[in-house]
């Protein structure tokens, strides 16, 4: 999200320097005439009134073609009981969304903040990097914490992040259309993550197209030394495959595939489908297998806005 005005913060510091230099040459004009040795000095107000030099009509007009109307005054604005200075939080806001910040963030239920940031990096190839954080506020009142430990098993929510970097660059011809590269590391759970996917998309029809893609994945997982035990780090090695048709007039897609990883010794098979109901809202389920045999069944709807 990014904050606009219609006037713009650069030029304000512009105009409010010319208008100040106006008025104080203005004001000195009007209150500090030519040196006169015949001039008296008035006895009282009403002579002073009198003999006051008025205003030149030929005095430059400092708002002269400026639309005041259009004039954004809150910008001025201060908040002198907290010391919020509205401009300044104003103009970080703007200075990161000009630097190609991204923010955004999202309450939990356990008092907690899903915070996400990324910034786009090189638009030749989509690379982006970027952080997903879990930030805790510290209680205030006992019943706060009493609060946040009931909503969070008794104990309370813990402050972790993740920080990421992503990239979309080109395929191999009429193989595969494009690659996906993604790494992730995550500092507090001593995990780690990279992968990449061939994503191949196949026109059937006006309406109808198919895509396949192929990911391989790494994954790591560390463990902290304790006195007697050393650290270890334990790898994780993934594979899926999964094909994907979307009908563009319905707004129907449905998913097919399978994954095998190191930790299992058979390909576990998973569809799914997704239905578009109108603008923003999707109905989505999936049954999958899982390691343990048993069946594992999702519906979810889900609504996304991008602004």
């Amino acid at each position: 999200m990014e904050f606009s005005t219609g006037f713009g913060w650069t030029r304000l510091p512009v105009l409010a320097a010319t208008f100040i230099l106006g008025s104080v040459l203005t004001v000195s004009a009007q209150i500090i005439p030519p040196f006169s040795p015949a001039a008296a000095a008035p006895d009282n107000e009403a002579e002073a009134a009198e003999t006051a030099e008025a205003p030149d009509v030929n005095d430059p007009d400092v708002l002269k073609g400026i639309d005041v109307d259009k004039l954004d005054w809150s910008q001025l604005a201060v908040d002198a009981g907290t010391g919020n200075d509205v401009m300044a939080a104003k103009k970080r806001a703007q200075a990161a969304a000009k630097d190609g910040l991204n923010w955004s963030s999202n309450a939990n239920a356990n008092g907690s903040s899903a915070v996400t940031v990324k910034q786009s990096v090189s638009s030749f190839w989509d690379a982006r990097i970027g952080a997903d954080m879990t930030v805790t506020s510290e209680p205030r009142t006992m019943s706060e914490l009493l609060a946040q430990k009931a909503t969070n098993g008794g104990s309370l929510p813990q402050s972790s992040g993740s920080a990421w970097a992503a990239a979309t660059a080109p395929g191999a011809g009429s193989i595969w259309d494009k690659t996906a590269v993604e790494a992730r590391v995550d500092p507090g759970a001593e995990q780690s993550k990279i992968g990449a996917s061939l994503i191949k998309s196949v026109p059937l029809s006006s309406d109808t197209s198919l895509t396949l893609q192929n990911g391989y994945s790494v994954n790591q997982q560390g463990t902290t030394a304790v006195p007697g035990v050393g650290g270890h780090v334990t790898r994780n090695y993934e594979t899926d495959q999964t094909a994907k048709v979307t009908l563009t007039d319905t707004g129907t897609s449905i998913t097919a595939g399978q994954s095998l990883s190191t930790t299992d010794d058979k390909w576990l098979r998973k569809v799914g489908a997704e239905q578009k109901l109108f603008d923003n809202v999707t109905v989505s389920g999936s049954v999958g297998e899982t390691s343990q045999g048993a069946i594992n069944k999702s519906l979810t709807a889900g609504f996304k806005k991008s602004w």
